[in-house]
């Protein structure tokens, strides 16, 4: 019998909350910044609060820079589900590594060896490696199922991504102040203009 090695208590509110949503769309909105699997929303919205309040934030775009602050340290503070992730994922590969592998006569993998297990015996021990371990990973499952989302690869990529799209916001930003503080600027003065030509020659004839 495997040993067991939860990493982690299940969820049980996770794991209500999970219920009946699609995987692409539940896992679709994890970016790699901010809340993941097995970190506690209440802890985080508690955490967004305290910094949004030290900061003294006014205004939608100073709450969008607070935003983006909140997500990094965030983050920063919790590397070690990055961890869990591994952890996580390299027990979930351990689990499948033991199931029954076809065996075939030719190299090319066409024809099945005679002591080979059937595909539904294959399948079957399959699905019992999944529910072991999902039985076993607990909440920590959802981390195996983001793939790639939940690596420090994939969050360094995203580093760089935001850091270009900062600089190009930030150039515009400079571009906007720098239009504004032209438009601001009050016009030179102008000198009076000059009576016409023929009023003045009209002028000096009455004057004459």
């Amino acid at each position: 019998m495997a040993k067991r090695v939860r990493l982690l208590p299940e969820d049980d509110s996770t794991r209500k909350n999970g219920n009946g949503i699609p995987p692409a769309l539940k896992h679709g909105i994890y970016s790699g910044f901010g809340l993941l699997p097995t970190e506690s929303p209440a802890e985080f919205r508690k955490f967004k609060k305290q910094i949004f309040t030290e900061l003294n934030l006014v205004g939608r775009l100073e709450e969008d820079i607070g935003e983006q602050i909140v997500l990094l340290e965030w983050r920063r503070q919790n590397l070690f589900t990055y961890d869990l992730a591994q952890r996580a994922r390299a027990w979930r590969d351990s689990v499948h590594s033991r199931c029954p592998q076809p065996l075939y006569v030719t190299i090319d993998g066409r024809v099945l060896h005679p002591n080979s297990p059937s595909p539904e015996e294959i399948e079957a021990a399959r699905k019992r490696a999944d529910k072991q371990v999902r039985a076993e990973l607990g909440a920590a499952i959802e981390l195996v199922e983001l793939d790639e989302v939940a690596t420090l690869e994939h969050l360094e990529k995203r580093l760089a991504i935001e850091d270009r799209l900062d600089a190009s916001i930030s150039r515009l930003y400079k571009k906007l102040a720098f239009v504004r503080a032209i438009k601001s600027m009050a016009p030179p003065s102008l000198p009076a203009p000059s009576p016409p030509l023929l009023e003045n020659a009209a002028q000096d004839l009455r004057l004459s």
